[in-house]
């Protein structure tokens, strides 16, 4: 079976819908007799294929990003032509262009829609391509969501409920082995920010609310606890002048992007992580479930969204208000200042992956719908 799978961008390190679009790929592919493409776009430049771990990945050619969406004419072309000797599609909702393409070159081929979030910001955009999302999500085979909460809070998904299939994304508890090498990293890291550090990873951008993280840490500033965010985007240089106002830059280092082994290391280096987002764009929040794949408790916002399905309220960690800075030191230094809840919430994070959260379950999940319904 071919499967060809549809996604805006396609480059994992960065973590979110693009991991999971890797792990979605990587796990079916080693399915027996699936065969895995991937189509996405460049955020900039020209076209380009390669094979990254045994899947064929395409990005289209495209002239920039104008309201968060490839420029890309080359991404039809593309679509057309691999679409035509696929068996079964997979595409990513939020994407307009692949909604576009499987309206006009996909009518023969089964298709499903893997729904992450609704358009949030780009109201106009939305309705330009109403039409299309509707027509694709009427005719779809089926509806995929990673959480409930999606089901119940999207006024589009409300139309087609019936369809929706709740298929978690899932990581691969592999790459969380402690073993001697990783441990001396860790060391290494805790001797820059201290074995207790508050810890963030994702773009800085604006659904991600890291402005109120930073506010926290200036309420914990005579805390001995230290913040460590990772990641890039167009609020950084924002970002570093408030820090630079607040006089937090011995409390609070901000790292650019890291590759996935030194993602997890500072999962495991960490005293807990906090995902501090402002807007539903925040659909599911891969890095939660990496920080508990660590055996960390997590603190996150009340979205309506997948975050809190992840994060369980008093089991897992903290779930409190977005846009709530007080609120969000407090939980910070409640976890802080008592080990036990610390270790306890740590313990039930690390289970609840286990249980839940695993690649395995999602693709055996994958392969029932395709086979069922495809």
């Amino acid at each position: 079976m071919k499967i060809l799978q549809i996604n805006k961008l396609y480059f994992p390190w960065i973590g979110g819908v693009e991991k999971a679009v890797q792990d979605i790929a990587e796990g079916l592919r080693e399915q027996e007799g699936i065969t895995m493409t991937v189509l996405a776009c460049q955020p900039k430049g020209k076209s380009t294929a390669e094979l990254v771990h045994g899947v064929t990945v395409y990005r289209a050619g495209s002239w920039g990003m104008a309201l968060g969406m490839p420029l890309s004419l080359s991404f039809f072309r593309l679509f057309r032509r691999l679409s035509r000797s696929a068996d079964v599609l997979i595409v990513h909702y939020p994407f307009p262009l692949g909604m576009v393409g499987v309206r006009f070159f996909a009518r023969t081929v089964p298709f499903f829609v893997y729904y992450h979030s609704d358009i949030v910001r780009q109201k106009a955009l939305a309705r330009l391509f109403a039409p299309f999302d509707r027509w694709v999500l009427r005719n779809a085979r089926g509806i995929l969501v990673s959480n409930p909460a999606i089901i119940q809070s999207s006024p589009l998904l409300q139309l087609f409920k019936e369809k929706c299939t709740v298929v978690p994304f899932g990581i691969d508890e592999r790459e969380f082995v402690q073993d001697a090498a990783r441990e001396k990293r860790i060391t290494e890291i805790q001797k820059r920010y201290g074995k207790n550090f508050v810890l963030f990873v994702g773009r800085l951008i604006y659904y991600k609310g890291v402005e109120y993280l930073v506010e926290a840490a200036e309420r914990l500033r005579n805390e001995p606890e230290n913040f460590v965010l990772i990641g890039e985007g167009a609020l950084q240089a924002q970002l570093q002048q408030r820090i630079a106002e607040l006089h937090l830059e011995q409390k609070i280092a901000l790292l650019p992007l890291q590759d996935r082994q030194t993602v997890i290391d500072y999962c495991f280096a960490c005293g807990l992580l906090v995902l501090p987002s402002i807007y539903r764009s925040e659909a599911f929040g891969i890095v939660l479930m990496e920080a508990m794949a660590a055996g960390k408790p997590v603190i996150s916002t009340d979205l309506g969204t997948g975050t809190s399905y992840i994060n369980q309220h008093h089991i897992t960690g903290f779930v409190v208000p977005p846009r709530d800075s007080a609120a969000l030191a407090g939980a910070l230094h409640e976890i802080l200042r008592n080990p036990h809840l610390q270790k306890s919430f740590g313990i039930a994070a690390r289970e609840r992956v286990h249980n839940f959260f695993s690649r395995t379950a999602m693709v055996v999940h994958l392969m029932q719908i395709i086979q069922e319904k495809g």
